[in-house]
């Protein structure tokens, strides 16, 4: 372990290797889809592997939904928690087991979202307290720079007043 120019102590490894992760920006869109995407890979493999258990369909959402959270690029930070919702119904629908058609296979998806909804507020809870803490992160950022570059734009003496 090393230490960074400026600390005083070394970073942990694992520090270290979150850092070498990637780290995308997505738009909101592209969030969505990332998430929407991947959620319905999640549940094809589910269905092919586990036979569409719901357990570790809803484990494997909670993942997906902080990284959606940590890849949404600042300004649309807003989307990670209304995204997250929509890619868990559209990752449900292979794994809901309906049948009869459209009908069967609509009401089948709607009581899989009724009944797993526990991993459904979990998974958007994590995606909100992450957007959250992002945003209030950026935004004391913002309010450090403006107040450094107000220090800086003032004269180090206040100015005199003339005389009269």
């Amino acid at each position: 372990m090393s230490a960074p120019e400026g600390r005083s102590r070394p970073v942990p490894p694992v520090v270290l290797a979150l850092r070498r992760l990637p780290n995308p920006r997505l738009t909101g869109v592209g969030a969505g889809l990332f998430a929407a995407a991947t959620m319905f890979v999640l549940a094809c493999l589910d269905l092919l592997v586990l036979d569409g258990s719901s357990v570790v369909f809803g484990v494997l959402f909670l993942p997906v939904c902080a990284l959606t959270a940590l890849w949404v690029r600042p300004a649309d930070l807003v989307t990670a928690p209304i995204i997250v919702p929509i890619a868990f119904a559209v990752g449900v629908i292979p794994i809901a087991g309906g049948t009869g058609g459209f009908g069967g296979q609509t009401m089948a998806v709607v009581t899989a979202l009724a009944v797993h909804a526990g991993w459904l507020y979990g998974g958007t809870l994590i995606a909100g307290l992450i957007a959250t803490v992002r945003k209030v992160r950026l935004m004391r950022e913002r309010q450090r720079r403006m107040l450094l570059a107000a220090q800086t734009a003032r004269p180090s003496q206040p100015p005199r007043r003339p005389r009269r």
